[in-house]
């Protein structure tokens, strides 16, 4: 059977109270963080009054870039960028809004279809690894499981098949961290060179995407604290 935690004991992981537990707060602490920033600044509305759908738009014209569609979608800050469909999608919380948040967040998101339209690397790597993540989240942690409690030749292969696979998870992570801060880079200069914010609502916009940041740094960092975890878990299955 697998031995957590090796010198603490059997059965008690003290890899998950020191490496997971650590992540999870934090990803608690950034959800709150984005909800309450998101609160604040949907409650100020802009002095020039454009709605999200406006703001994306806004957006993507400063950039140059056409075709792309502007959606509403049902939920609250479910707002995305479809690359497949070409299409932004707004919550029902930003499309019609004429908040500051609600400028910031559309553009972002058309800040995504920018990035699609320039071919920015990193985001086409991103897209390229999305099966390989997807894949690799389903199988990984029963392949690592299964190599912990085989005693057998398949072990070793099992495990390094395993660990490869989140590996590509973690990558994934990696990759999507500077994806989405070059986006809020992106939306914030068009709003400032589209109009679409005076310059001292600014900063408003700035703190709701430096929270939904927090968001994408904290999913890395409980990413790469699995991985490791992972690792440390197999080093003292070996050691026993």
């Amino acid at each position: 059977m697998m031995p957590y935690g090796y010198g603490y004991g059997y059965g008690f992981d003290i890899y998950y109270i020191i490496l997971i537990v650590p992540a999870i707060l934090f990803t608690l602490w950034a959800q709150l963080r984005v909800k309450s920033t998101y609160s604040r600044f949907s409650k100020i509305a802009s002095a020039r009054g454009l709605t999200g759908a406006e703001a994306a738009a806004t957006v993507l014209r400063v950039n140059g870039v056409r075709g792309v569609r502007i959606e509403r979608v049902a939920g609250q800050l479910t707002d995305h960028y479809d690359p497949r469909s070409n299409v932004i999608r707004l919550s029902e919380g930003v499309y019609d809004s004429r908040s500051i948040a609600a400028a910031g967040i559309a553009a972002h998101e058309a800040g995504h279809a920018v990035q699609y339209a320039e071919e920015y690397t990193p985001i086409r790597i991103r897209m390229a690894i999305i099966p390989v993540t997807q894949f690799g989240s389903m199988l990984a942690w029963p392949l690592i499981f299964l190599s912990f409690i085989l005693e057998s030749v398949y072990s070793d292969m099992l495990f390094a098949i395993g660990a490869l696979l989140f590996s590509a998870v973690v990558l994934f992570q990696l990759i999507t961290l500077p994806v989405e801060l070059n986006a809020s880079r992106r939306a914030v200069r068009a709003l400032e060179d589209g109009n679409v914010l005076m310059p001292q609502e600014v900063p408003g916009a700035k703190k709701v995407l430096t929270a939904a940041a927090l968001t994408y740094l904290a999913a890395l960092a409980t990413a790469i604290a699995q991985l490791l975890r992972i690792f440390l878990l197999r080093q003292g299955r070996r050691r026993r």
